[in-house]
């Protein structure tokens, strides 16, 4: 019988990223990318972005496409790839928490926020831990048309290239 993958087996796959440059017509990215190329990251790279993002920093999904979009010099990155390497971030780094290690020590995935300034509840733990978790770094969460949100997400943007510090 076969193992199930961990979290952090599939964060540290050793995937590259690649460029892509035919987007087929329909596409995540395509219409963004207006005729030129795209990057496909990997879980690692997502993952070093984002462990780059200090206490009292947010930056939202689409701040985390435009940062490897300019890392590889190309028109956008790919959103669905992008979205799910948070993810295995996320995840890798609640395994590692529950493995005993302090929360300073992982990537600080609450960090990252849907369009708008929206929790996203497809992270470990839901929009409830996500909440916890940036309070505790003095962030504001409060509701925002039903949902919650980071109402100043973007006054608590980084004022430098993300990409940069990785």
């Amino acid at each position: 019988m076969l193992k199930r993958k961990s979290a952090l087996d599939h964060l540290n796959n050793g995937r590259e990223p690649h460029i892509v440059h035919h987007i087929p017509a329909g596409a995540p990215g395509y219409a963004e990318a207006k005729g030129g190329a795209m990057v496909v990251s990997s879980p690692a790279e997502v993952d070093a972005l984002i462990k780059g993002i200090k206490p009292g920093e947010v930056v939202t999904l689409d701040d985390l496409r435009a940062a490897l979009a300019r890392r590889h010099q190309v028109a956008v990155a790919c959103p669905v790839s992008t979205a799910i390497f948070a993810n295995m971030a996320a995840r890798a780094a609640e395994e590692l928490r529950a493995q005993g290690v302090p929360l300073s020590a992982l990537t600080p995935w609450w960090r990252v926020l849907r369009k708008g300034g929206f929790l996203n509840p497809k992270l470990p733990g839901g929009i409830e831990r996500q909440a916890i978790l940036l309070r505790a770094e003095a962030v504001q969460v409060s509701p925002l048309r039903k949902h919650l949100a980071v109402y100043d997400f973007e006054a608590r943007r980084p004022n430098r290239n993300i990409e940069e510090t990785a």
